[in-house]
């Protein structure tokens, strides 16, 4: 019975053994797995990282050329302002004076609208008298020449009559 008692034990022992060296044996490989990824994981962060900072460096590459731009088209827009500014006085006075003026021209155009009908009304009155004038000329002319005809009659008549009593 002591072997039959050694046995089962013998065997749990060796299951036992069996069991701690598998598991061992279980505990190298993971523990080898556990290292390698935890190597692999390591490589892959520090991958990333060096990435991360690589990209990091671009952006502020990137931002430091934005902000130079960004000063110099600063400076751009302020040279055109300062080109724009003389022109824009210029140009308001310009357009004052031309308010000026025109607040100027306005009655002065009423005036010449009323001074055009006016010299068109004594233009019109003018020639009328003038047309008047011709007719009395005319009329002058036709009384005259039947005058001078009539004298001229009458003399010859007279001067008839005198070499009659001759």
């Amino acid at each position: 019975m002591l072997q039959t008692e050694q046995q089962p034990q013998q065997n749990n022992q060796l299951t036992v053994q069996n069991s701690l060296s598998f598991s061992s044996h279980l505990s190298k490989e993971d523990d080898e797995v556990s290292k390698s990824a935890l190597s692999t994981f390591r490589a892959k962060e520090e991958e990333i990282e060096r990435k991360k900072m690589e990209v990091r460096e671009k952006v502020q590459l990137q931002l430091g050329r934005v902000e130079e731009e960004t000063k110099r088209l600063a400076m751009i827009r302020e040279e055109l302002e300062a080109l724009a500014d003389p022109m824009r006085k210029e140009v308001a006075l310009v357009r004052k004076k031309i308010d000026a003026v025109n607040k100027e021209l306005k009655p002065l155009g009423h005036t010449c609208q009323k001074k055009e009908r006016e010299y068109k009304e004594a233009l019109e009155a003018f020639n009328d008298k003038n047309k008047e004038k011709v007719q009395l000329i005319t009329k002058l002319m036709e009384l005259v020449s039947e005058s001078e005809r009539l004298r001229m009659n009458k003399l010859e008549e007279l001067s008839k009559n005198i070499d009659s009593i001759h």
